[in-house]
């Protein structure tokens, strides 16, 4: 580790493209990063204000740099990739080697086999792969032998060993499942010929498969072996069903790689499909765990690189949603429209789904992570001091103007905390003013919080536009509680979020989980004011019916719901069971109005 101050390593730095690395005082490596111009990028940590808290709490800890010079930005975006996976340094996303994915083998024989494994062996055998999924190789394998037949054994098939009739066929013969190579009952050149069609299958190219089994079938219908024939049909048709299925674009498509990125305060995923032949033959999504404020550029750039590295992949080409700095060999395509845009399209899909299956299994696993991510989220998206774990929403109910009630619910960590909800009756305003209403219920509420010094929100939620923020705003100066307290308006018609004093309202992706949880807090304000809004008008139609009876007032009313519980009830009460209830004169009275 150096003992030179910073100022002075940094002074020192060439301006070529490289990669630096960052020590703390113990000469520990805190960081990995590349430059198109070193001296340039690693001024910037000192020279900036930076906003982002990890980044400024890493610029802290550096006491010693290290670089590599290389030739091009490419070769640094390479170099970086591997120091990361080598040294895992703490402020750098998340890079995991996992060397454990399966392979599809043509076993370096004179009669190959083909099998799954997880082991690659130099001992000159075929490997094709790495694949992300168990099932893709066992379907791929299924349809290779269900056309193909093909030894399983593992004997040594030397010409030597064949001609000395050192084997006998085995019961996969009589089945018809290998044609006896063991007993010379099928030539290696024969069986060679099947193996290159097999490679074709592999690498998503049928169409030599296809010829070479047609023109078989017609030979055999020719000499009359119709039953040969079919057999050979049969397969065509098991090879055609397959290609169907698989060909998602043109066939023209071919030999390329499709990436797309997702990503959220504190992941990013990155999809991979890689093509042949119009064909999907690989699929995996990337999850990289942010460290530092990447930007989307890095990280997929990043991904790339680490992606095809793990997958050994030798395309020329790559579809991705935006423009990244890659190899000079790599031909970057951002496609605008046609097949190669709907690839772009669903490879984010595919990010999508798998980032929706994460939250749904941290939900499960680890709901208070879940929980920390979305109100992270939460916080970066409406631009919060804090993390907004208390949120209180309101919500005004007059319908037709008569019995004006608000709601006020409460969340908590993102869910609902039912026992804390409110119910107000509007008691200063008359006749159906919402801006009024929504004046008269914050103030009254934030009001008694302060008074029984109980805890503030971090965030309120107003159902309603400007107009409605505006009047809630009003109750919070005169608490004095602006600024202490984050207040937003959501309004209905597109969604939008308004701000205090911010004309220009935010628009949130309709599937954010910010959005969402928003949503659910006006959905559950309106559904709580308006039970309590239908429970006060029914209260109301039913003692209105009751006091309309001349002698019934109010108090009598109550006192004959409590006893017989609904107005049903009431009517079909004897004379005897209503005397008991209110005496004899008003029972009479009850009794004959409605009989």
């Amino acid at each position: 580790m150096s003992d030179l101050p910073l100022e002075i390593q940094v002074s020192a730095l060439p301006s070529n493209p490289g990669v630096y690395q960052f020590y703390n005082s113990e000469g520990k490596i805190l960081y990995v990063g590349k430059a198109k111009n070193l001296k340039k990028r690693v001024s910037s940590y000192f020279t900036k204000k930076h906003a982002y808290g990890k980044t400024r709490v890493l610029v802290k800890k550096i006491r010693s740099i290290k670089h590599i010079v290389v030739a091009t930005e490419s070769d640094a975006l390479l170099l970086e990739n591997n120091l990361i996976k080598k040294y895992q340094p703490r402020y750098n996303v998340m890079l995991r080697d996992d060397k454990s994915y399966p392979w599809i083998c043509i076993k370096n024989e004179r009669f190959p086999r083909i099998f799954m494994t997880r082991r690659l062996i130099k001992d000159g055998s075929e490997y094709f792969g790495p694949y992300t999924s168990v099932k893709t190789v066992k379907t791929l394998l299924d349809l290779i032998r269900s056309v193909y037949p093909l030894r399983t054994c593992n004997y040594d098939l030397s010409e030597e060993k064949i001609q000395a009739n050192k084997y006998k066929v085995c019961l996969e013969y009589h089945l018809g499942n290998c044609n006896g190579p063991c007993e010379g009952l099928q030539s290696a050149e024969n069986y060679h010929k099947q193996m290159d069609d097999i490679r074709n299958i592999i690498k998503g190219n049928f169409k030599n498969s296809l010829s070479n089994l047609k023109d078989g079938m017609k030979a055999l219908a020719a000499k009359m072996e119709f039953e040969k024939a079919q057999r050979i049909k049969d397969k065509i048709e098991i090879l055609e069903n397959y290609q169907v299925k698989s060909t998602i674009v043109n066939p023209k498509i071919s030999n390329v790689d499709v990436f797309s990125i997702i990503s959220d305060e504190t992941h990013a995923y990155i999809n991979f499909l890689q093509l042949s032949h119009g064909l999907i033959i690989r699929s995996h999504t990337l999850e990289l765990k942010k460290k530092l404020d990447e930007t989307e550029e890095e990280l997929l750039q990043l991904g790339i690189v680490e992606i095809r590295q793990r997958f050994n992949s030798q395309s020329k080409e790559i579809y991705v949603p935006f423009p990244v700095v890659l190899d000079e060999d790599i031909k970057v395509t951002v496609p605008k429209l046609g097949d190669k845009k709907k690839l772009v399209s669903l490879s984010e899909r595919n990010a999508k789904f798998f980032r929706q299956e994460r939250f749904k299994q941290m939900r499960i696993v680890d709901p208070d992570r879940h929980t920390k991510r979305v109100m992270a989220q939460m916080k970066a998206d409406l631009r919060l001091s804090e993390e907004p774990r208390h949120i209180e929403c309101f919500d005004n109910s007059n319908i037709q103007g008569s019995n004006p009630v608000a709601a006020c619910v409460v969340f908590k960590d993102g869910k609902p905390a039912k026992k804390e909800y409110r119910h107000y009756n509007i008691k200063t305003v008359e006749g159906p003013n919402d801006f009024a209403s929504m004046e008269e219920v914050v103030f009254r509420r934030y009001k008694r919080l302060l008074t029984e010094d109980e805890s503030l929100p971090q965030l309120v939620v107003i159902d309603g536009g400007k107009g409605q923020l505006s009047s809630a705003l009003k109750s919070l100066e005169v608490l004095g509680l602006r600024g202490t307290i984050a207040i937003i308006g959501i309004a209905k018609r597109l969604e939008e979020i308004y701000f205090p004093e911010d004309s220009i309202p935010l628009y949130l992706d309709k599937k954010s989980e910010t959005l969402k949880i928003i949503q659910q807090l006006r959905n559950e304000a309106h559904r709580f004011g308006i039970t309590f809004h239908r429970k006060k008008r029914s209260k109301a139609a039913i003692n209105s019916e009751l006091e309309n009876i001349e002698g019934i007032g109010e108090k009598t009313a109550e006192q004959l719901l409590k006893e017989f519980k609904s107005v049903k009830r009431i009517r079909e009460a004897s004379i005897d069971n209503l005397t008991k209830a209110i005496g004899a004169a008003k029972a009479r009275r009850v009794y004959e109005s409605f009989h």
